[in-house]
């Protein structure tokens, strides 16, 4: 699998650069491929035509690092992308180990308890919501059943749900981009870890069911989930903008800590004080009852 994902990315990426571009003269005719030829990519990255076509297609598994930076160099990968080609670069095939179900740590529960006045959530490797405080559901998921999280056959995903649920979809005015970011997610992991499963299943479900997933996962981009800002659409308290912050947990292999937070005294900053007060009114109401 791994393999065949090395010449995928590289026949994808070189596809997307124009010759132009890189200073390749024009020679007249109509071109039979978009963007590079094999033997344009390895003219400018310094190495045998045939040497980059048996890397292609994955008959040369020994590439050094200076040939594989040389040939992110020609294609004009940046630095995760980079990372992206040596690690399928390094992969060997490998037996599907089993899945087994993520955790949530108790310190990282700790922490999610201690953000009760900004959306925060718990995320796993596969993108599964392993936990989240009242006020990520309420305005990420409010139409999904809270306590699905604690059961592991239940856990909402979140590339699922942007993709498959129409109320997470509504919620991004951005969603283009909003998708974009997740699925360059979903390419790095599934570089990762090619024996995983649970991560193939998910890429199977969803390219079987979403041809937005397939466009956008053929483009082979990767980048990490780190922090931007997106428009939504909240169906009770309307329109605010939020930027979302990934940020690494170092105990848990693969999980990362979302919190949401907003401009302060921005209007933003006020329906988002909205959804929290009618969370608290709820949550007071079911107290007395």
């Amino acid at each position: 699998m791994t393999y065949t994902s090395l010449g995928e990315f590289l026949r994808a990426r070189r596809a997307q650069v124009d010759p132009h571009d890189v200073g390749l003269p024009w020679v007249g005719g109509r071109r039979r491929v978009a963007g590079l030829r094999r033997e344009e990519l390895a003219q400018l990255a310094g190495v045998s035509a045939s040497y980059y076509t048996r890397l292609e297609q994955g008959q040369s598994v020994n590439a050094s690092d200076a040939v594989l930076d040389a040939i992110a160099r020609a294609l004009g990968l940046d630095d995760h992308e980079r990372q992206h080609l040596r690690t399928l670069a390094r992969a060997r095939p490998a037996r599907p180990s089993r899945t087994v179900s993520e955790r949530v740590d108790p310190l990282t529960r700790d922490l999610l308890d201690s953000l009760s006045d900004l959306p925060a959530l718990v995320v796993g490797l596969r993108l599964d919501v392993l936990a989240w405080n009242p006020l990520a559901h309420a305005l990420l998921a409010g139409h999904l059943d809270r306590d699905a999280v604690d059961r592991p056959a239940e856990r909402p995903n979140l590339a699922r749900m942007l993709f498959l649920d129409c109320h997470t979809r509504d919620l991004y005015l951005d969603w283009q981009r909003k998708a974009r970011a997740v699925v360059g997610n979903l390419r790095l992991v599934a570089g990762r870890h090619p024996d995983d499963p649970a991560l193939a299943a998910l890429i199977g479900e969803l390219s079987m069911k979403s041809a937005d997933f397939v466009t956008l996962w053929r483009d082979h981009r990767v980048k990490p989930c780190e922090a931007d800002s997106y428009h939504l659409q909240h169906p009770t308290v309307g329109p605010l903008t939020v930027t979302q912050h990934n940020l690494v947990v170092a105990r848990a292999t693969g999980q990362s800590v979302c919190i949401v937070t907003t401009a302060a005294g921005s209007p933003s900053a006020d329906t988002l004080g909205l959804l929290a007060g009618t969370i608290a009114g709820v949550q007071a109401t079911s107290t007395v009852c």
